[in-house]
Parts: C-alpha cells; sequence; structure tokens
C-alpha cells in the first residue's frame, strides 16, 4: 500500500477514510504495483520547535512501525510532513527495526530518496494539463496560467509550466493571493521558494519585492486566465468559483491538490466542456515517482534526472491515455469518467482474479 501521512489540526477518521479510498484509485491509474492507503495525525507541526517535531514524530513512528514495512505499507508525505519529518520518523524506524529499507518516501537524496521527488505532482499535473491541451491541437506555450498555493506542488508547478512556455500570473496562501500581471519568472520564483521554505513567510510579502498585487482573504479564480491549477487544498473551488473561470473562458483546470474542486464545481467544468484533470490522474505524478523510489531502494540504486522525469512523463502520459479510452463522449473526453472507471477496473479485476470474500 502507498499513500501520505498528514499532520494537520484538521486529520479526523472521516478525512483519513476518503483520502485513502481516492488514493486507492489514483495507485491503481498509475499501473504501477500500489494498493492505496492514508494516515496521519491532528497534530500540527507550525510554531513547534525543532525538538516538538522530532519526538512527535519518534513517538508516532513508534506505534506506526508494528504495521508497515517495505513490503507492507510505504508511506509518503503529504500536508505538514516534509523531508525533515520522514527524516525523523525513518531514523526512528531504523532504530527500532534494525535495518535500512525503503519504509516511506519523500527521503532525502543521500539517504534513499529520488531525484524529482520533490517536484513530482507539480510536474506531472503540468504534463497531464499539456496532454489535454494536446487533445485540441494546442498546448501551454503562451497561456495565461493561474496557480493557488505557493507550497510544494505550486511551487515545481509554476516553474514546469515556465518551461513549457506559459506564464503564470498568480499563487497564494491562506492569507490570499498575490497578481503579477507580467507573469512570475523563474527569479520571482526562486525568490517565492526562499520565502516559503526558508524564511516561513506571507505571500503578501512579494509585492514588498515586485510589480504585482495582493488580494487579501481571496483566492485567485476571479483574475482571467487560460488555464486553472488549483495546487493549495480540498475545496478550494466551488460552484460559484468555477461560474466564474468559466465566464472567464478558461479552457483547462487540474487538480494540483487532493479533491480541490467541490462535486457542484467538477460538474459545471464537465457541463460547460472544460478540460478537467481530476486528481487521481492529474496529481498522481507524486505517488508515481514514489513508486519509482520503491524500485530504486529494491534493487540499490539511484536514477539520475533525466532517467526519473522521463519515466515521470511517461507515467502521466499512460494516465491520460487511460482517461481518454474510458472518458471519450463523442468529441468530448470527460476525464472524471475516464479517471474512475479505469482506477476502478483494475482494482476490480484484481479483487475477482484473487478470490471474493
Amino acid at each position: 500500500y502507498k499513500g501520505g501521512l498528514r499532520f494537520h489540526p484538521s486529520v479526523n477518521l472521516g478525512i483519513l477514510k476518503f483520502l485513502g479510498f481516492e488514493q486507492i484509485f489514483k495507485n491503481s491509474l498509475t499501473t504501477l504495483p500500489m494498493g492505496g492507503g492514508k494516515g496521519g495525525s491532528d497534530f500540527d507541526p507550525k510554531g513547534k520547535s525543532e525538538n516538538e517535531v522530532m519526538n512527535f514524530c519518534q513517538s508516532f513512528m513508534t506505534e506506526l512501525s508494528r504495521h508497515i514495512g517495505a513490503s507492507t505499507d510505504i508511506p509518503a508525505g503529504d500536508i505538514g510532513v516534509g523531508t525533515r519529518e520522514i527524516g525523523y520518523m525513518f531514523g526512528q524506524y531504523k532504530r527500532i527495526k534494525n535495518e535500512f529499507t525503503g519504509v516511506l518516501t519523500g527521503k532525502g537524496l543521500n539517504w534513499g530518496g529520488s531525484l524529482i521527488r520533490p517536484e513530482a505532482t507539480g510536474y506531472g499535473c503540468v504534463y497531464f494539463t499539456e496532454n489535454m491541451l494536446n487533445t485540441k491541437g494546442d498546448s501551454l506555450k503562451d497561456k495565461t496560467i493561474i496557480i493557488s498555493g505557493s507550497g510544494n506542488v505550486a511551487q515545481f508547478a509554476a516553474e514546469k509550466c515556465n518551461e513549457l512556455g506559459g506564464k503564470v500570473v498568480s499563487m497564494s496562501d491562506s492569507s490570499g493571493t498575490i497578481y503579477d500581471k507580467n507573469g512570475i519568472d523563474n527569479n520571482k520564483l526562486d525568490w517565492i521558494k526562499n520565502l516559503k521554505n526558508n524564511e516561513r513567510g506571507r505571500i503578501s510579502e512579494y509585492t514588498n519585492k515586485y510589480d504585482a498585487v495582493y488580494k487579501h482573504g481571496n483566492k485567485p479564480w476571479q483574475i482571467k486566465c487560460d488555464v486553472a491549477l488549483p495546487c493549495a487544498t480540498q475545496n478550494e473551488i466551488n460552484e460559484k468559483d468555477a461560474n466564474i473561470l468559466v465566464k472567464n473562458n478558461c479552457i483547462a483546470v487540474a487538480e494540483g491538490a487532493n479533491m480541490p474542486c467541490t462535486t457542484k464545481a467538477v460538474d459545471k467544468f464537465i457541463d460547460s466542456k472544460i478540460l478537467y484533470g481530476p486528481g487521481k490522474a492529474a496529481n498522481a505524478g507524486g505517488v508515481a515517482v514514489s513508486g519509482l523510489e520503491m524500485s530504486q531502494n529494491s534493487m540499490r540504486i539511484q536514477w539520475n534526472r533525466k532517467e526519473v522525469d522521463s519515466k515521470l512523463k511517461e507515467i502521466m502520459n499512460n494516465i491520460h491515455k487511460q482517461c481518454e479510452l474510458y472518458g471519450t463522449e463523442g468529441k468530448f473526453i470527460n476525464y472524471s469518467k475516464g479517471a474512475n472507471i479505469g482506477g476502478f477496473i483494475k482494482v476490480a479485476d484484481a479483487i475477482l482474479d484473487q478470490g471474493v470474500v
């Protein structure tokens, strides 16, 4: 089984069940041999000292270690769980079990991690978006793109958009949104990475450095765009937001976060024939490279950056093909339907093959 650990005050059993259920079908779509799982705690790492975070991670792993293993269940990171937390938990697992195995993914590069793992979810989301646009004879080149969030997924989605010739004009955090009509190029993006990853600052500080507008308490969905990539958290695009995106002639929406669009928002996109990439397909890049990290650990090797990126792109292409196969309705591809059916069929066939209990 494979899925993220989440440390956030909102975590409860219901959230973990719905995330775990979704993870099963996402992992199925990757074509890699992984079932789905999810875990975590309502512990909040924000505002805690290094020692407090380390002590909690070690206590958490002391119990978790009885339930996981390199051939049983391999957790990764999620909200509130980054390389630091994975490191503390990995060290505790090693002490308890007296073995060095690929029991967690998202590890540091010098102790079993994979290149492209931090970038994978954001890169994969953009690869999937490009695939969707290609079905219309189009691409991300010269497209205006709005991105929510400013964490790991948003940062690397923006990086890949820039690489493919798009213009990213927004990023956000829980306080509000910045709008830079000139585009957030790689130099500006490097500044945001330092702000968020090292200084732990607020996105509003961007306007002290660059010519941009900050909208306190707002999400980015009112900004005119060609492509929208929600990369922050669940339920961040509601029906009202979806109506605005449609009205502003947005042509594609792809979920970088886990289930960021409400059901009514998804219905609006599909009814309006907008290219809509659901999270179980569009953000599967993260778990795909986690699977590749597991493979590298098992083989005791490390692939180079180009190899991992190439494999990620191929996996995202294969996911898109499955969505196309099961979701084509005349000239329109219903990616939500395609992803649901494609993921379900593989799981259902495996259950039947192994005997229904």
